[in-house]
């Protein structure tokens, strides 16, 4: 069980840890490698290991104009940490006054102090403190001083490129689902509350659970191939999702609609995990709603086909 602070007053046995640090935003290939060597440290070192993240994320907070960024919530990101066998979680909540924090405070009195911090395992490009001050730098100068020993693995390459959250974003934006599969090491997925819509796919054959998307990542408008689990329920329920603004029906705000198959039942306010298997074609709008009843059919062929 993964013990989950949202302050740094952690327990005893919890300090004098190994500390990661970072926003593991979708706990890709790249940050699953830097987890392994963690544990390799936890083994040979005899220690637990913890995680510090932060919550919003600091790219959002600063840029209020940033909404759809995220390529997991807080409760997938302490879930994947869980299979990553990481004792603890530190979820700090990102405010203004936590910005100003100084970079020598920060290595001082948290890192040092509250966590008594034995190894510290960060990115090379880890940035921290007041206006991004900190760096590698400032805290391998400080090792010696607070008794703690940096450690900054060299970055997963794969195809020639550095894997990270903003190459899997701009995948997932550019329409390329597989490949952000394969860097992820696994479906990406949206979580959500169904929502009560304007009941438009049920009025033309094809009832849809509607879920806002809040802050995920915007990937490609259009249609997918998907399979969803219901909350406490370990069956997956194939289906096919339509993401994006409904332009046929001139729909403004972006959403998220699964249609299930083979599935009657009452959704309304359940929390469903949707799995992205493939990407099926892009959003377009149609002349009248035959055409796209149409549409509609043949993608869910290729929908009931994927694996």
């Amino acid at each position: 069980m993964v013990k989950h602070y949202y302050n740094f007053k952690i327990k005893k046995n919890h300090k004098g840890s190994i500390i990661l640090i970072g926003n593991f935003d979708g706990l890709h290939l790249g940050h699953q490698k830097l987890f392994r060597l963690a544990q390799l440290y936890k083994k040979k070192y005899n220690l637990k290991v913890g995680v510090i993240n932060f919550d919003p994320m600091p790219k959002m907070f600063f840029n209020s104009s940033i909404k759809n960024f995220r390529l997991s919530n807080i409760n997938q990101k302490i879930k994947l940490l869980r299979e990553l066998k990481v004792d603890f979680v530190i979820t700090k909540k990102f405010d203004k006054s936590f910005s100003k924090t100084k970079a020598l405070n920060f290595i001082k009195n948290i890192l040092n102090k509250k966590l008594n911090s034995k190894f510290i395992f960060v990115s090379n490009n880890f940035r921290f403190g007041n206006k991004r001050e900190g760096d590698v730098n400032l805290l391998i100068k400080n090792e010696k001083t607070y008794n703690y020993k940096v450690v900054k693995p060299k970055p997963l390459i794969k195809d020639k490129k550095i894997v990270s959250s903003s190459l899997i974003r701009g995948m997932l934006e550019n329409g390329f689902l597989k490949k952000s599969n394969k860097l992820l090491n696994r479906n990406w997925t949206i979580e959500g509350i169904v929502q009560k819509g304007r009941q438009v796919g049920k009025k033309i054959g094809f009832p849809t659970c509607n879920i806002d998307i809040k802050d995920y990542v915007l990937a490609k408008p259009g249609v997918y191939a998907v399979k969803v689990l219901r909350k406490n329920n370990s069956k997956y329920l194939k289906g096919i999702a339509n993401l994006g603004y409904r332009p046929t029906f001139n729909q403004k705000k972006i959403l998220l609609e699964v249609h299930l198959f083979n599935f009657s039942g009452n959704l309304y306010n359940k929390l469903l995990t949707v799995e992205f298997l493939k990407f099926i074609r892009k959003e377009k709008k149609f002349n009248n709603v035959n055409k796209l009843r149409a549409q509609i059919k043949r993608d869910l062929n290729i929908a009931r086909k994927t694996k």
